[in-house]
Parts: structure tokens; sequence; C-alpha cells
């Protein structure tokens, strides 16, 4: 069931996960949009080209982040809006072989604007890895009933 407008208040949270990213994530996100980058999947080349390492795709980030609000919502397409600044890469570390993930990403969902006229809820996402920013004004606008 899907959140009601007249129950939401400003700087109220939605929620939040942390979402453990691997290499192989990578590929398989490679498979399915196309950008197979080997900055995305291969260690020798994106520090070839001054990479720390390996990073996630920008998409496969926001896409992550993103699903935060669509849980919430109940449907993906009452997502009417969805929009960020890329800051910091996120660094997928070499786990092969362990349990460990590569990386985590943080995200945390609060109200950020009501427009009870339109029915629609801004939702603004803290999205964090190793410590920093990796998304900045990671905004959803989400109509509600």
């Amino acid at each position: 069931m899907s959140p009601s407008i007249n129950e939401l208040t400003t700087g109220q949270e939605i929620g939040s996960r942390a979402i453990e990213v691997t290499r192989t994530d990578l590929v398989k996100y490679a498979g399915a949009s196309g950008d197979f980058n080997p900055i995305h999947w291969n260690e020798a080349f994106a520090t070839g080209v001054e990479l720390p390492g390996v990073i996630a795709h920008g998409m496969f980030t926001m896409g992550s982040a993103v699903q935060l609000v669509t849980d919430w919502a109940g449907d993906p397409a009452a997502v009417v809006d969805f929009q960020t600044r890329f800051t910091k890469p996120v660094l997928v570390t070499d786990t092969t072989g362990t349990q460990d993930p590569g990386a985590t990403i943080e995200v945390t969902g609060t109200i950020g604007k009501i427009d009870a006229d339109a029915g629609t809820a801004r939702v603004d996402l803290a999205v964090v890895s190793a410590g920093q920013k990796v998304l900045m004004k990671a905004q959803a606008v989400v109509k509600l009933s």
C-alpha cells in the first residue's frame, strides 16, 4: 500500500538501506545495460586511466539509490521525476573468492517538499559510499494519492 500524501511531513525519513556491490554485480549490469567500458570491470585499465580502481557505473549507483523510493511508494511508476549530480565514483574492490562486498552504498530518504495540490512529494536522498557523498541533489518526485 502506498503512503498517503496527507500522512507525510517535511523532514520525515522514509527509510534507509545499505546496498552491497561486487564486481560480479557490475559485470551483470554491464550485460543488462550494454555499457562494457573497462573502467567498470578491468583493474589494470581503470588504474591506467588514473582512476583509483574499478568503479561502479553511475547509472547503476543512481538506480540502486532510487530503489529505496520505489519500494516505499509501492509502485515504480509513482516516481515521476528523478535527478541527481554525480560527485564521486563508487570504488568497487576485488573480493573474488570471499563473501565480502567490494563496496557498500548507503542510502537514506527524507521528505524534502510536499505539494498537496499536485499530489506529489519530493524525496531527498543521501547517498554515501566509503564515507563520501557519491550523489548530490539526488531527488525523486513521487505522485501519491
